[in-house]
């Protein structure tokens, strides 16, 4: 095998790109390994990790463009090369013209859309908040992307938000649905009278495409954030838009998903939401349910569980589950793992949350980049230990590439590695639909199993788990097919799936 690189000095192109064209151009013959991104911590890292690291590449900065390949042979790496240069020139010339013209400034943007009354901010954290005052200072609703801002600041967005009455949405709000319009990463659902606010992005992508999957519909999908429920911005987001939606004629049911809200908060909480005149279903992921029913709400178990309690509130006649535990245990009945250890990888970090919480009873010594109580931390990012499950989408995984509901690479990688480890006996796989998604993540990730189970001499059984809809734009029957025909077993929600898990352990 021979590495080739080109390094192209103050040379910017954007993370989605350079992932299509790195995807591209590993499915040429003759390639093994394709880097092409800009020179960050983590691709160095990653280049390393993948022994394609050499002295060209010590000088390199997050400025320069990165273009390594590892091929059968030197003409082999160079045509693959001037291919993604090629490729790169091809995107770059499609995205441009008159009619693509990107105004530099937030104050251009609006003078283009007079009428605008919200600002969707993605630009890097430093510069985030700025942007956010500015918006909010020209009375502007916010969804801010951006994450790497600081709680100092949050808590000085938030607060003038509030005495404004806007919306701010982040930082580090991944999915909200306003008006019907799905932003960031969000799920076509049809409309309906279940409102939902969320400190949890994919949490609130499972909830919202569930609840679609039962026949229940949405009036709003408002996320607020994953620190808002913290000490020191003590809900301010959560309340001010569950009050609007307390106030909105198209909202029967208000439904409220986030990880567990600082203790300090909580019953203050609960009693500022004890003014809301509509039905309350509360999912706060771990938190004490007797203490959520006590105030009188409807408190969930699960995400699932959060959906069909919205759907029974709302009209909707939902069934107790998408699919109920005779039919898992169906499924688990007779299989016998090839090893005895479970792996979960996952781009939805409250997806990995709920794992970890469901399985850290029936299995000894799971262990996480992102651990619940109960559960280890992981020392080696790279290197699984016992039961692992972990978020890639955590940052320490994202510095300087698209997030893996994007970009698959990374997962692709570690799913290959855990395929071909023989003490693994099931892999737990997310395949989260959507705008904003890789178009055939299916696809992609069919890819990674079966070059792992050509790689072992035992491989282990796999399962996804399909959060979205029959309206995403990946087409949900193509990637179950697609997944089904690969010999993954495929569940209808997170929770069926880590049920599934359950079972098989406990019946080996």
């Amino acid at each position: 095998m021979e590495v080739i690189t080109k390094i192209k000095q103050d040379t910017y192109y954007d993370s989605v790109t350079l992932m299509l064209v790195s995807s591209e151009i590993e499915k040429m013959e003759a390639v093994e390994e394709a880097m092409i991104g800009m020179g960050t911590d983590y691709n160095i890292e990653s280049l390393q990790r993948l022994d394609m690291f050499g002295t060209e590449h010590e000088d390199a900065t997050p400025n320069d463009l990165i273009l390594t390949v590892k091929a059968a042979d030197a003409k082999a790496g160079e045509k693959a090369i001037e291919t993604a240069e090629e490729k790169l020139k091809e995107k770059s010339q499609s995205s441009g013209g008159v009619s693509a013209y990107n105004p530099p400034t937030q104050e251009r943007a609006a003078d283009m859309l007079p009428g605008a009354n919200m600002v969707l901010i993605s630009v890097p954290g430093e510069h985030a908040a700025k942007e956010a005052h500015e918006a909010l200072d020209n009375d502007r609703h916010v969804m801010l992307f951006s994450d790497n801002v600081s709680l100092d600041e949050e808590l000085e967005l938030k607060e003038k938000a509030v005495k404004k009455g806007l919306l701010m949405m982040g930082p580090d709000c991944g999915t909200s649905i306003i008006n019907g319009v799905p932003l960031a990463f969000a799920n076509a659902v049809r409309g309906g009278n279940i409102g939902l606010v969320a400190a949890s992005g994919t949490g609130l992508q499972e909830t919202t495409s569930i609840i679609h999957q039962l026949g229940g519909g949405i009036s709003q999908a408002i996320g607020v954030g994953g620190r808002d429920l913290s000490a020191q911005i003590e809900g301010r987001m959560t309340l001010l838009a569950a009050r609007a939606l307390d106030r909105d004629d198209n909202t029967d049911v208000i439904t409220l998903i986030s990880k567990p809200p600082d203790e300090t908060i909580l019953a203050p909480l609960l009693k500022e939401l004890n003014s809301l005149s509509k039905p309350v279903v509360i999912y706060f992921i771990g938190a004490d349910q007797a203490k959520i029913e006590a105030e009188g709400f409807t408190a969930a178990g699960d995400l699932e569980n959060a959906a069909v309690q919205s759907c029974r509130l709302a009209g909707v006649d939902a069934a107790d589950s998408l699919i109920n535990q005779a039919e898992i245990e169906q499924k688990a009945a007779k299989i016998q793992l090839s090893g005895p250890y479970l792996r979960g990888l996952y781009s939805g970090g409250t997806l990995c949350d709920e794992a970890q919480r469901i399985l850290h009873d029936r299995l000894d010594e799971i262990y996480s980049n992102t651990p619940v109580e109960g559960c280890h931390e992981l020392e080696d990012l790279y290197q699984s230990k016992a039961h692992t499950i972990i978020d890639l989408g955590e940052d320490e995984f994202t510095q300087g590439r698209a997030h893996p509901m994007i970009d698959p690479t990374l997962r692709k990688e570690r799913i290959v590695q855990e395929m071909q480890d023989p003490e693994v006996g099931i892999i737990l796989l997310d395949v989260v639909l959507g705008y904003g998604a890789h178009p055939d993540m299916a696809g992609a990730l069919v890819e990674a199993i079966e070059e792992g189970k050509s790689a072992a001499d035992s491989p282990p059984l796999v399962a996804a788990s399909i959060c979205g809809t029959d309206q995403d734009p990946q087409n949900y029957e193509q990637q179950k097919n697609t997944l089904e025909e690969a010999g993954v077993y495929v569940f209808p929600s997170n929770v069926s799936m880590v049920k599934f898990a359950y079972q098989l352990f406990e019946t080996t």
